[in-house]
């Protein structure tokens, strides 16, 4: 039986190139979800009169202490689903439209992530609630991923009011938050060091990164744009963008762990290096699949290696690119979709290696190397190993966390609340 039908925005929908949604089929039977929309596994809330978001109260003069879900107060009406089941004939700028998509993108991500783990991913709430909440909250200037919810608000700081529960970006880094709390777990907060945050961070975005890469349209985009040169700035590697010309972080970046040898501020920007190193290591699967098809040859890749970082990389390899591609593109989004997979499937097996507590980015290194001498014999070593030296990852200890935490901050917020037993 085919599943349910939803409209996703690939990337926000005020990019000239995404105004309109795809159409995906997420893995519920159609007819089998009921209003909300709502599974077994979670349902969606849009909340009437909510007074703020769940989590610690903001000040001493809030005596409720803490809000936290089920949400039992009046909520605007369900997204209902057609005669079918389906829920894409939904209308854009309504709030069942948007309802739908915060569901349908979470189940969307769910889906390809637990196809890389080969099995259901749990909540890591489920021996308190039987389901997760999706809550739509304007009032929210964030988004987050907490203990039996998930909650978006919206960006109020480039022109107007974005939701992001429209923003498939946002919504999938919150669901890798989810993923890395239920897989490696919440730490101890004797054991936590700043590596495990900025790892959460960097896993959250490569989460959203490979999910993106299952839009038909995206991909298509993204090779039409770059002719398989993934290292132009593209609407991959552009992590929740905000607007035209502004995004949160950029996967394709330069920043070495040295920089953090002095100590760190901010997990985002410690989250960078490893980021990095995961986005070359796609690019460089990408190349050797390439090779695999026969779409480019050896020396092509030896000199995409030898220039990469110098001004001449720009000129001479997009030339090359461009022919490659114009000769068989066929091949070029076949080799992309592989190394999608790839990624996908070593980070499902590398995020459950990983111990919590007393944590580094070495460590990470580590098993991802390991989980390729398990598929391959070690067939992706050499380039493995030396993107994550290019970072100076296992050579250099992270200092000390040098300011408190700010209000920005994930390490030390609604997402690290747990119930005390």
């Amino acid at each position: 039986m085919l599943g349910t039908r939803f409209k996703l925005f690939p990337q926000p929908r005020f990019l000239d190139d995404f105004k309109e949604p795809e159409t995906v089929f997420v893995s519920s039977p159609a007819g089998s979800l009921a209003p909300g929309p709502a599974d077994d596994r979670m349902y969606t809330i849009f909340p009437v009169d909510k007074p703020r978001p769940y989590g610690i109260a903001p000040g001493p003069g809030d005596r409720a202490g803490t809000l936290s879900p089920p949400w039992n107060g009046d909520c605007h009406p369900p997204a209902m689903p057609d005669q079918d089941g389906h829920f894409d004939y939904l209308e854009q700028g309504t709030r069942e439209f948007e309802a739908a998509h915060l569901f349908g993108t979470v189940r969307f991500v769910l889906d390809i992530w637990e196809g890389y783990f080969g099995r259901r991913i749990p909540w890591h709430s489920e021996k308190r609630y039987d389901r997760l909440e999706l809550t739509i909250q304007p009032s929210l200037e964030n988004a987050y991923s907490g203990y039996g919810f998930l909650e978006m608000g919206g960006d109020r700081k480039h022109g107007g009011y974005k939701p992001f529960s429209l923003n498939f970006d946002v919504i999938a880094h919150e669901v890798g938050h989810a993923i890395i709390y239920s897989e490696v777990g919440v730490p101890d907060p004797d054991g936590a060091t700043g590596e495990y945050f900025g790892f959460h961070e960097s896993a959250a975005d490569l989460v959203a990164l490979v999910a993106s890469l299952h839009f038909n349209s995206l991909v298509d985009h993204l090779l039409k744009n770059t002719r398989g040169n993934l290292y132009v700035l593209n609407s991959v590697n552009r992590m929740a963008e905000l607007s035209g010309n502004a995004q949160i972080r950029i996967a394709a970046n330069d920043v070495r762990l040295s920089k953090f040898a002095d100590g760190w501020i901010k997990e985002h920007k410690l989250s960078q290096p490893l980021t990095g190193a995961f986005f070359d290591i796609l690019v460089d699967l990408f190349h050797e699949c390439l090779l695999d098809y026969g779409a480019i040859d050896p020396h092509m890749e030896d000199l995409s290696d030898e220039l990469l970082a110098t001004p001449d990389y720009a000129p001479v390899m997009q030339k090359l690119f461009d022919e490659a591609f114009a000769r068989d593109p066929d091949s070029f989004k076949s080799a992309l979709i592989d190394a999608r997979d790839i990624m996908g499937t070593y980070l499902a097996d590398t995020w459950q290696r990983l111990d919590r507590n007393y944590f580094s980015f070495a460590d990470v290194a580590d098993a991802f190397e390991a989980v390729d001498a398990e598929h391959t014999g070690g067939r992706f070593s050499k380039l493995i190993r030396g993107n994550f030296d290019m970072r100076d990852i296992g050579y250099v200890e992270v200092g000390p966390q040098l300011e408190p935490l700010r209000k920005d901050s994930h390490a030390n917020s609604v997402r690290t609340i747990v119930p005390m037993d």
